[in-house]
């Protein structure tokens, strides 16, 4: 669970692999943001994480963000998620 500027908790989980620039972008806001409490899955090491992935959030793309088990993709869309709404 992550706690949010408005106090709330949520529950966030981020698919990516390693070697994608647009999840090199969000990891580092991550680290940034000092967010810890972010499950995070690899889709290129995690056997089953990309059909996981496809199937929870219609797609395979990555980064994608599960907020709540809601899906966020696009890294710029996530970065200003994790800006916006992270205590940090």
């Amino acid at each position: 669970m992550v706690k949010l500027k408005d106090g709330r908790e949520v529950e966030l989980e981020l698919f990516k692999f390693d070697s994608c620039p647009f999840c090199v972008r969000v990891m580092r806001t991550i680290k940034e943001l000092g967010v810890e409490g972010i499950r995070m899955r690899d889709t290129r090491r995690e056997p089953d994480a990309n059909a996981e992935l496809s199937r929870r959030g219609g797609k395979s793309q990555v980064p994608c963000l599960f907020i709540d088990g809601e899906a966020l993709y696009e890294s710029a869309d996530i970065d200003r998620w994790l800006r916006n709404s992270l205590a940090g």
